[in-house]
């Protein structure tokens, strides 16, 4: 008799326990499918250089912000998720896949400092500590531990902070921020081609027949296997949110980092005529953070009845794309 009625004993409580952790990591998962709001550039300026005089020292407001936003990686809820081993974190890919879109644009910034921003001309040395912070950030995004990615990760945020407050400290003279445009056209032309892939990846959620235009008509040129005059190109049906979240993040980087380069290089956008221009890519890019009310994202065909998510959202990454084409032209003609 006590024999029959142990194991019932035990699979009662035990069911129990079960159901409060499956309950429980549910709404962690919830609680934590979370986009931090935008990065207000000027407060987080002041806050990281202690005051408004410091805030308003050329470069300032570029690299406050690049710190704002590397450290948001681990400050908002949930914290850093992409190296997560276990539930709820291991369970999601929203967030993870937002975290590598924002990572991207983290470590294009960081070379752009690094290679030139900092410097003046090419034969000019490189800033110690960006030294440090610009391999830092491309540390693999989802190691747990020896080394952990949020250790490897700090170490560069504090390098660039330590950047930071030599550039705002009136007695030291060997941090530098370059406003030129030619920095900034050449960090442009980075973020041109990270949006045009985002594009094409986007687009490819319903399926496309391209042409292969990758030699550009050049009749000299050569690759190094032949490929077919058309291509068709589709994104796994499993991997269109990871693209669309991604994108979201890689756009909210970016959307904090033009809001900084606006202060910083405003008199030489002026000067070029390209203030409007830049104003227009982070009008595109501000529609890329829309609240997106669906449960899931959605994958109708173009014309169809079913929305198609990630077509809206290239849309406005193929505007702004072309918007930036017209930037870097004014920044290198105007």
């Amino acid at each position: 008799m006590i024999g029959s009625t142990l194991p019932a004993r035990i699979a009662g409580p035990l069911a129990a326990a079960v159901g409060v952790v499956v309950v429980l990591t549910l709404l962690l998962m919830f609680f934590w499918d979370h986009e931090p709001d935008a990065v207000d550039v000027r407060a987080a300026t002041i806050a990281r250089t202690g005051g408004e005089q410091a805030a308003a020292v050329t470069g300032a407001t570029t690299v406050a912000t690049l710190v704002e936003v590397a450290s948001t990686l681990f400050d908002k809820r949930g914290g850093y998720l992409s190296n997560d081993i276990l539930p709820p974190g291991l369970l999601m890919d929203n967030v993870p896949n937002w975290e590598f879109g924002v990572l991207v644009q983290v470590r294009d910034m960081a070379k752009a400092l690094r290679n030139d921003f900092s410097r003046s001309q090419t034969q000019s040395t490189e800033d110690p500590d960006l030294i440090v912070a610009e391999p830092q950030f491309n540390f693999d995004s989802a190691s747990w531990m020896l080394p952990s990615t949020e250790g490897e990760y700090t170490k560069a945020i504090d390098a660039l902070e330590r950047y930071l407050l030599r550039l705002v400290d009136d007695n030291v003279d060997d941090a530098q921020f370059y406003a030129r445009a030619d920095n900034l056209s050449d960090w442009l032309a980075v973020v041109e081609k990270r949006l045009g892939s985002l594009s094409q990846r986007l687009g490819a959620s319903v399926g496309q027949l391209r042409v292969n235009v990758d030699m550009g008509g050049d009749t000299a040129g050569a690759s190094s296997t032949p490929r077919a005059t058309e291509i068709t190109v589709k994104t796994p049906w499993l991997e269109i949110d990871d693209v669309f979240y991604e994108t979201r993040g890689a756009t909210w980087a970016l959307l904090a980092l033009l809001r900084a380069i606006e202060v910083d290089c405003h008199s030489v956008l002026e000067k070029k005529n390209a203030l409007v221009s830049l104003r227009q890519i982070i009008r595109e890019l501000e529609a890329t953070q829309d609240t997106v009310w669906s449960p899931m994202i959605l994958n109708g065909t173009g014309f169809g009845l079913v929305a198609n998510h990630s077509l809206v959202m290239a849309s406005f990454i193929s505007r702004a794309n072309a918007a930036l084409i017209d930037l870097r032209r004014l920044l290198e003609q105007g």
